[in-house]
């Protein structure tokens, strides 16, 4: 027999985007259930938070309890081996950043953290609980059915749905909004090691950036002594692969100078995973009586572990607009509006850095000696998750894409001084 249920919001997904979701629409008042087709806590990866991270977890009265489970990030640091030196980026050195670190963590540990927070704040949270099927009703009455933990089937009748479902995509697929981004097809392999050097002093909580000749290599510090280690590659680079994937993964750490000589004495501690990076968005990302937010809206590469802030700040968006649009149909569209305008500069922001993460320009700017245009502030502020500020003469964005196309453009053109002053020198000596 169907278990029939209604509420005012249903959260398909209990990871960091729907557990925040249901965090604060419960501190509205809201009667809201999260609906996890898992049993946390479970291994994910996404492991080093940005500083804008940390007002929303003030928010959801986490902040003591994330910093207890984690390891204090006070910036990044790049690695080049081809120019032969390391750049350092500190967070509480940057004039556009009101938050000066952030932190490392296990995102089972993490997850966890949230959706028992969610539970603590009044929502109802159902684990092993997998959606299966989602119609949405012509005057925006969802009708979604479920199987329970011990197989039963329930019924739920939301007057709202939020899909926080992650790369499952539950409502892009059912609703073919899907759009795959063909540009940047990356994949990524990674693991947990012991025996793999922190940085000394004050940067020793730092994650580090690898740059290599097909993508980089992350190096995340993490509790206990653990060094998440992983490296994400060009899909070309990945076909290249024809043994196992611990030889592959070897072969990479090999070919990087910076990456070995950390990795010398390192011990695995769990095995490799390797997994591709599909980018995709979605056309739309709310409707009549539904909403998406975090991955389950859009997935890009994870620069820099971006995706739990876009996970985490589409949520804090998406409540302000679920909780108008129970009481205020038309604010609440209006709301729609702005959020679909605040994911998209986001993705925009994010997408115009990795689509030119490989490229030469952008790594001379992440490892020059001199700063044009104050570029690496700028840099440092979106990568610390401020990628939703409005496009403007003097923003951080508008000033790398500055830099950017002036030294594009002098790479240019001293490519084309260097092939005429070759083809001018045979003429000059009269040779034919």
């Amino acid at each position: 027999m169907q278990d029939l249920r209604e509420c005012d919001v249903l959260v398909v997904g209990g990871g960091p985007a729907g557990s925040t979701i249901a965090a604060l629409l419960a501190q509205k008042g809201r009667h809201v259930v999260v609906l996890e087709k898992d049993r946390f806590p479970r291994f994910h990866i996404g492991e080093s938070l940005l500083p804008l991270n940390l007002p929303i977890f003030e928010r959801l009265g986490v902040a003591d309890e994330v910093e207890r489970i984690g390891v204090y990030k006070p910036g990044a640091e790049v690695i080049s081996d081809e120019h032969a030196q390391a750049t350092t980026f500190r967070f509480d050195h940057n004039p556009y950043l009101s938050v000066g670190h952030s932190y490392h963590v296990r995102r089972a540990d993490f997850d966890k953290l949230l959706l028992d927070n969610s539970r603590r704040l009044g929502a109802t949270v159902l684990e092993g609980t997998r959606v299966t099927e989602v119609e949405l009703g012509a005057e925006g009455r969802p009708r979604v059915t479920a199987v329970t933990p011990v197989g039963a089937p329930s019924l739920w009748f939301p007057r709202f749905l939020v899909d926080a479902s992650g790369r499952d995509t539950l409502l892009l697929r059912r609703l073919r909004l899907k759009r795959v981004d063909k540009r940047n097809n990356t994949a990524a392999v990674f693991g947990h090691f012991r025996n793999v050097p922190r940085r000394n002093g004050s940067a020793e909580g730092m994650i580090t950036m690898h740059l290599f000749q097909h993508g980089w290599f992350w190096m995340i510090p993490l509790p206990d002594d653990v060094m998440s280690v992983g490296m994400v590659g060009t899909r070309s680079f990945f076909r290249t692969r024809t043994g196992d994937l611990d030889s592959f993964f070897a072969r990479a750490i090999a070919a990087s100078p910076s990456v070995a000589e950390r990795m010398t004495n390192a011990e695995p501690i769990s095995s490799l995973v390797a997994t591709a990076n599909y980018s995709y968005d979605s056309r739309r990302c709310a409707g009549d009586g539904y909403i998406l937010i975090g991955d389950a809206a859009a997935f890009i590469d994870p620069l820099f572990s971006s995706g739990v802030m876009m996970a985490m700040s589409s949520a804090d968006f998406a409540a302000d607009v679920v909780h108008a649009w129970l009481d205020n149909r038309k604010l609440g569209e209006r709301l729609m509006r702005d959020y679909e305008r605040n994911v998209r500069r986001g993705l925009n922001s994010l997408s115009w850095l990795i689509y030119r993460i490989n490229t030469p320009v952008l790594r001379d700017i992440f490892m020059a000696s001199f700063d044009l245009f104050n570029t690496r502030n700028g840099l440092l502020a979106i990568l610390a998750g401020d990628f939703y500020e409005r496009p403007r003469l003097v923003s951080p964005l508008r000033r790398l894409q500055l830099a950017y196309g002036c030294l594009y453009l002098l790479s240019k053109l001293g490519a084309r001084l260097r092939t005429s002053g070759l083809a001018w020198q045979p003429r000059r000596h009269g040779v034919n």
